[in-house]
């Protein structure tokens, strides 16, 4: 099969698939956030997985009581969804040999603000719904082929199965006197 550049490391890539390959516990990885409330509505996230060191804020919008000086924790989500199909397009094209000459996902998730607030038990505090609408320009590339891509961008996204599989959390109450 035909690899394309994309811009990305295909070199380093396939040195980790090979050796998840050869040993599938190699696989097993673990993600680290902290987040710290920094007043009001913000808050800070700050990533730092893999000796990594990001910062992302987030506030909430003023029509919720925030300043609306970053994204919210829901708007961050769809972000991360979209980043993450991104990514999988990006990575499944090279690998099939599709010249991927622009990625564009719009997001649309229907949230009942009464969960949230706690004005009624009958309504989750989370996404109804999430739409999402994906534009592929891949003018070489056959339909069938494209098609194909999306379908295994969705089976394996990591964020898409986060988002609509059941999920084991755990959260432990420390307090601090």
């Amino acid at each position: 099969m035909t690899t394309v550049n994309l811009g990305f490391n295909q070199e380093q890539l396939q040195g980790l698939i090979g050796a998840i390959k050869e040993k599938p516990e190699r696989g097993e990885t673990v993600w680290e956030a902290r987040t710290q409330w920094k007043g009001g509505f913000k808050s800070e996230a700050s990533i730092v997985s893999y000796g990594r060191n990001f910062t992302i804020p987030m506030d909430e919008p003023t029509v919720l009581g925030g300043s609306d000086t970053a994204p919210n924790m829901v708007e961050v989500v769809l972000g991360a969804y979209g980043c993450c199909l991104t990514t999988g397009y990006v990575l499944n094209a090279a690998q099939r040999g599709i010249e991927l000459e622009g990625v564009d996902i719009q997001l649309k998730g229907n949230l009942d603000l009464q969960g949230f607030l706690g004005l009624s038990d009958e309504v989750p505090p989370g996404y109804k719904r999430v739409e999402v609408e994906v534009t592929l320009k891949a003018p070489k590339a056959a339909p069938e082929a494209l098609q194909a891509l999306h379908d295994v961008v969705l089976k394996t996204s990591p964020v898409g199965c986060i988002l609509s599989q059941p999920l084991e959390v755990s959260t432990h109450l420390m307090t601090q006197m």
